[in-house]
């Protein structure tokens, strides 16, 4: 055999071993986004507590350069949800049954908004579940393709809100096809900001410390209701 039939025959086995491979990878662009959504919802309803590292890019057209931060995120069902920044280290958001809880000194010091929890309608802090709690009567859905995350495979859904009182024109969603759980986030705001939120390292149902889930505003903090 030739030096360029043993390539051949290297380069044809290469060959369908990526072939076996696509069929579990690839889904047509006509794919009906319905049952992707379903395994997620059923997916969310048994997570009591779910934690998270993530990585969040804020673009805004109007002021240049990307804005990245990073942290810890929680959630405990049905109201409570806080993300703790490393990066800016000290801002934090809680969720804590009642109010959310918005403090960033990084670029506001000396006050914290506070914002009462509503009881219902689809906003509030339950910031993932808002995408996969009945996603059917809430959302227009499309497929947009099968992608990968953290060496995951996903599938990637467009989501358009049904309600026109939201804050975002459009959600785009990574759906991991093995466990259902949402892996990152895009969504189109209608401030025109578009926002990035990427988890990794995911735990569910292990529990979350309750002080995550809790805020007490330092002396000498304003608090400013909204």
């Amino acid at each position: 055999m030739s030096r360029y039939d043993g390539t051949m025959v290297r380069w044809t086995g290469m060959t369908l071993a990526l072939l076996a491979i696509v069929p579990s990878f690839h889904r047509s662009l006509d794919q009906d986004p319905g049952p992707i959504l379903d395994h997620a919802s059923a997916t969310y309803q048994t997570i009591r507590t779910l934690s998270a590292e993530f990585t969040q890019v804020i673009t805004n057209p109007l002021l240049g350069a990307p804005d990245t931060t990073r942290g810890k995120l929680y959630q405990m069902r049905p109201s409570r949800f806080a993300m703790r920044f490393t990066h800016p280290r000290g801002d934090r958001i809680v969720a804590d049954g009642r109010h959310l809880w918005l403090y960033t000194p990084s670029t506001t010091p000396g006050q914290v908004i506070r914002t009462p929890i509503q009881t219902t309608g689809t906003t509030g802090p339950n910031f993932i579940g808002q995408f996969v709690e009945h996603p059917r009567e809430r959302y227009q859905a499309r497929y947009l393709r099968a992608d990968s995350t953290a060496g995951e495979l996903v599938d990637v859904v467009a989501l358009v809100p049904r309600a026109n009182d939201l804050p975002y024109s459009e959600a785009v969603v990574w759906i991991d096809r093995t466990d259902g759980l949402v892996r990152r986030i895009e969504i189109e705001e209608t401030s025109g900001q578009r926002r990035t939120l990427v988890l990794d390292k995911l735990t569910v149902n292990r529990g979350v410390p309750g002080r995550e889930f809790t805020f007490s505003p330092p002396a000498g903090l304003r608090v400013v209701d909204q």
